[in-house]
C-alpha cells in the first residue's frame, strides 16, 4: 500500500525531547516501511524519521504557538502532495484535515489522541461519519459516547529502541509533563514517605507548566528528589533502565500513557493510580502496581523488588509491540480501501 501520513506542525517527527504523539508516528511510519509499504510522512522539516518526508514548515512549530491558520495551511499542503503521489489512503493525525479531504476523493483514517470528554468530543462526534477514527484505548473509547469508533488500536514501541535495563540505580522516576494531571507533585510526596531517591525528568515548556513548577514543584526538591530538565531519547532509555520502578501516580483519565509502556520495555516496573488506560497496560502484582490510596503506594513502592523484570519486558513483546501496531493499522487501512473500491464499483 501506500499510506499517507499527515503529523501535526507542532513538533518534530520524531520529537527531539518530550512528545507522545509524535514518537507514535514516527514508530508506526518505520514500521508500515518495514513491513514492505510504501509510506510518505508529511511533518516538519526538522523531523529525522528514516522514511520519505515533505513539509510546509521548515521547522516544528511548537504548542506555545499554536494556531488554527497554522494548521490548515500544512494540511492544504499535505493533501496536496499526498495526491499527487498517489496515497491509497491517509492516517491524519490533525484536527483539520479530516474535514478539509472530505471532498478530495482519498480514503482517510484519523487518530484520536486526546480525551472525548473535551471540547475534542465534538470535533470527533462531527467527523467520524466521513472519518473512521481509531481510539488507543477500550477506556478512551468507552467515553465517546455518540461517537463512533472504528477500532481501538494501542500504541506500540520499537524494542529495539528501548534495551531491558538493570534497574539497580537505586531511585524511582517520574517521566512525563510539569502538570498537576500527570501527578509530580503526587509523586515526591510518594517516595519521600517510603524513603525512595526520586528523579524526576519533564517537560517545562509552557507557562502553566513552569507556574506549576513554582508553586507546586520547586519547594519539594532535595538531595533525595531531582528535577532533571526535559530529556532526550537516549537519557529517557538510561534512565528507564536504572530506575527501580516507573512512579505514575496521574491524576485524570489519560486515554493511553506512552511513558508506561517504555518503561515496560526497558523491564520496568509501573507504579500507577486507577486512572483511564491504567488496567489495561499495567497487570497489578505482575508488571506493577495499580493502587487508589496514598498509603497503598507508598507501601507498593517497598515492593517493587517481587516484580520480575523480565515479565515487563515480555508484555510489551506480545500485546504494545511495534509490529503488532502497524498490523492493526494495515487491517483497518485495508478495510477502508476495500469499502472505497466496492463503493466506486
Amino acid at each position: 500500500m501506500k499510506i499517507a501520513i499527515i503529523s501535526p506542525p507542532w513538533v518534530a517527527v520524531p520529537p527531539q525531547a518530550y512528545g507522545g504523539t509524535e514518537n507514535v508516528i514516527d514508530t508506526l511510519a518505520r514500521g508500515l516501511v518495514d513491513a514492505g509499504h510504501e509510506v510518505l510522512l508529511f511533518a516538519t522539516g526538522d523531523s529525522t524519521c528514516p522514511v520519505p518526508t515533505e513539509w510546509v514548515y521548515p521547522r516544528a512549530v511548537g504548542t506555545a504557538t499554536a494556531a488554527s491558520a497554522t494548521e490548515l495551511r500544512h494540511v492544504v499542503h499535505a493533501y496536496e502532495r499526498a495526491l499527487e503521489w498517489g496515497a491509497d489512503v491517509v492516517h491524519d493525525h490533525t484536527l483539520v484535515g479530516p474535514f478539509y479531504a472530505r471532498e478530495l476523493g482519498v480514503p482517510v483514517v484519523t487518530t484520536n489522541h486526546g480525551p472525548f470528554q473535551s471540547e475534542l468530543g465534538d470535533v470527533y462526534r462531527a467527523m467520524a461519519p466521513s472519518t473512521p477514527v481509531i481510539a488507543i484505548s477500550h477506556h478512551q473509547a468507552s467515553t465517546a459516547q455518540d461517537t463512533e469508533v472504528a477500532r481501538v488500536i494501542h500504541h506500540g514501541v520499537d524494542l529495539e529502541q528501548f534495551p531491558v535495563g538493570s534497574g539497580e540505580g537505586g531511585f524511582a522516576l517520574f517521566l512525563g509533563r510539569m502538570n498537576p494531571d500527570k501527578g509530580v507533585h503526587t509523586a515526591i510526596d510518594l517516595a519521600r514517605a517510603a524513603g525512595v531517591p526520586l528523579k524526576i525528568a519533564a517537560k517545562m515548556a509552557e507557562p502553566a507548566e513552569r507556574e506549576f513548577f513554582l508553586e507546586h514543584v520547586k519547594p519539594r526538591l532535595g538531595e533525595d528528589v531531582v528535577y532533571l530538565g526535559e530529556v532526550d531519547h537516549a537519557t529517557k532509555v538510561e534512565l528507564l533502565g536504572e530506575a527501580s520502578c516507573l512512579l505514575n501516580p496521574i491524576q485524570w483519565h489519560e486515554p493511553f500513557g506512552m511513558v508506561m509502556i517504555e518503561s515496560l520495555a526497558c523491564g520496568t516496573p509501573v507504579l500507577a493510580t486507577h486512572f483511564g488506560s491504567v488496567p489495561e497496560i499495567v497487570d497489578d502484582g505482575v508488571t506493577g502496581f495499580v493502587r487508589d490510596d496514598a498509603d497503598d503506594l507508598v507501601e507498593a513502592l517497598g515492593r517493587v523488588e517481587e516484580l520480575d523484570r523480565g515479565a515487563c519486558r515480555a508484555v510489551v513483546v506480545d500485546r504494545f509491540s511495534q509490529r503488532r501496531m502497524v498490523r492493526d493499522h494495515l487491517e483497518l487501512f485495508r478495510s477502508v480501501t476495500d469499502a472505497r473500491h466496492l463503493h466506486a464499483a
